[in-house]
Order: C-alpha cells, then structure tokens, then sequence
C-alpha cells in the first residue's frame, strides 16, 4: 500500500518544478511571471489548496534587516506541520538562516537526492544542490500538507 503522504510530497515537488524558469520579482507569487523564495511557496501551496491562508504584508527587500523579527518562521509555524531538519524528505519547506544570529528570510522546497527547488534574485526559480552552504543556513523545515489534504 502507497503512503499518502509520500504521494503528496511527490506532487508538491512536481508542482514546483512546474514554477522552474519562472523570473525572480519581489514579493510576487505568478508562475511564469515572477516570485520571490515566498512567493513560490505561496504558489505551490495555492495549487495544492486553492487559496492562501493568509496574504503576506508588503515586505521590502531589506525586511530582515529592518525589522529584526522572524516573521517568515513565525508564519511556517502558523500555517505548516513541522518537521525535524534530520527528516526533511522531498516536498517538505526549508527555511535558511543566511547569516549567524540573523534572522530567517530564505525558503524553499526540498526536490530529492540533495536538491531544492527556489526563487533567487538574478536567478529566478531553479532547482540546486542542496550543498554544504544551504545544508549549513536550514534553520527549520515544515511540510505543507496539512490537515485532512484534498488536493
């Protein structure tokens, strides 16, 4: 018998392949048209469920380092289930620390064997190896599907 579980992760990785080559935009969540690392997340989980569950506040690219708050884990916590960073499997989100003792402002997906699935500036959406410099920023991971998933 087929987990359910792992059924669904597969479909949450193959939606966001569905987002590679979208263009890097600030705080935009359009496939093909421009997002941001949120942005993505917020995508894959509007295909998965057909609305957000809530809309982010207007962010400016400097966020993290006006606010100082952490915001992005704040609303995985709101909104995820977490999971432990040493069980991070394919379809779960991560979250990056891109600096000691900063806050968390980087996400992505987990794609398998190594990979992740994100939106970088200059980039735009693409999928990478999940190398010593991300694997040493995860902060904390969290899976998106939620609840009874009726995708």
């Amino acid at each position: 018998m087929t987990d359910p579980q792992l059924s669904v992760n597969a479909h949450v990785v193959d939606l966001a392949r569905g987002w590679i080559g979208t263009p890097y935009h600030h705080q935009a969540s359009l496939k093909g048209i421009g997002c941001d690392c949120l942005g993505l997340v917020r995508g894959v989980w509007r295909e998965l469920y057909g609305q957000e569950p809530e809309v982010p506040p207007a962010y400016s690219p400097d966020w993290g380092q006006v606010s100082g708050e952490e915001t992005l884990l704040a609303a995985a916590k709101r909104h995820f289930a977490p999971v432990p960073i040493d069980a991070l499997e394919p379809g779960h989100v991560v979250i990056f620390r891109m600096r000691p003792k900063a806050i968390a402002k980087h996400c992505g997906i987990i794609s398998g064997d190594g990979r992740m699935i994100h939106a970088l500036e200059g980039a735009g959406v693409c999928e990478v190896t999940l190398d010593h410099f991300w694997r040493r920023r995860v902060v904390s991971g969290f899976s998106l599907v939620v609840g009874n998933f009726c995708g």
